[in-house]
């Protein structure tokens, strides 16, 4: 007798249902991001996939490996893109942080006027005294340090002026290197950074090269440099180098890329809300108590 006659009649609709009920949670997790880009990659996946399932239900064959072959195509597209955020899974996963990967992540701080005028502040005086200063500036999804040269040593303080100005001193170790910010904490400094290959002007020395190399292969930073021989300011932003720029020029730069967009305040109110819901429901069906507020 075949085996599956064994089986209930209402066990592959089930199977169905918890496959794609997977697929949904695997485009949740991708819009967990907040990223424009992400979320497109997701829409296009999913309308791969759907044509794939119909296409086959009807019985075109032929057109049905042509889609399968495109869904493999693009989720292999989208390991590559998004491999920083597939590793920090995998890393959390490995350690044994399981429930880690279900709760709400915790947001960068706002990227407020305070934070920009320390920015600022820190970049007139090295300016007028013309010490020489590279600052990279996450914008996004936190930059994978493989894409240093040189790491750096690690920090983790908090942004602040004398800070800066004193971590750019030529006294300093730390000081012919580039300071890694995320948010209103600096993370490392002494970064040796990729050079720029493309064919600069002569006046750019390696400091600027480097914050165009950095900004060239990755898109969700930028870079402001001092120039240590003219004072001059310099912001770079993939592939476009401003020069020369005043600190108020600067700080309008600097405000326009950190403003809120609608589209990224909806996208990352819809993650929060995905995330939120999902854990409220493991620690539902688990009976896992929330932690204190004290804790």
């Amino acid at each position: 007798m075949n085996p599956a006659q064994w089986l209930p009649p209402w066990l592959p609709e089930l199977v169905e249902l918890i496959d794609i009920a997977l697929v949904l949670l695997l485009a949740s997790i991708v819009l967990l991001m907040s990223d424009r880009r992400a979320s497109w990659m997701v829409r296009s996946l999913t309308l791969l996939m759907l044509a794939t399932v119909v296409s086959k239900h009807i019985g075109f064959e032929i057109l049905s490996l042509v889609l399968e072959r495109l869904v493999l195509g693009s989720i292999v597209v989208m390991t590559v893109a998004f491999q920083t955020e597939l590793r920090q899974f995998f890393e959390q996963l490995g350690q044994g942080h399981l429930w880690a990967i279900f709760r709400p992540t915790q947001n960068l701080p706002p990227r407020s006027d305070n934070v920009i005028d320390e920015i600022i502040d820190a970049v007139k005086m090295l300016s007028q005294s013309r010490t020489g200063a590279l600052l990279v500036v996450e914008t996004g999804a936190p930059i994978d340090d493989r894409f240093f040269s040189v790491p750096g040593v690690d920090l983790n303080a908090n942004l602040s002026t004398e800070l800066l100005q004193t971590l750019f001193q030529t006294t300093t170790l730390l000081h012919d290197g580039a300071v890694h910010i995320r948010g209103s904490r600096i993370l490392a400094a002494g970064i040796i950074l990729p050079l720029s290959e493309r064919v600069a002007s002569r006046q750019l020395g390696t400091r600027h090269r480097a914050a165009m190399g950095i900004t060239e292969r990755v898109k969700n930073c930028i870079c402001i440099v001092v120039s240590e021989e003219t004072g001059s300011i310099s912001l770079a932003q993939g592939l476009h180098l401003n020069r020369p720029l005043t600190s108020s020029k600067l700080r309008e730069l600097l405000q326009h890329i950190f403003a809120p967009t609608p589209e990224r305040e909806s996208v990352g109110r819809l993650g929060r809300q995905i995330s939120s819901q999902g854990w409220d429901l493991v620690q539902r069906v688990l009976r896992i108590e929330p932690a204190s507020k004290g804790d």
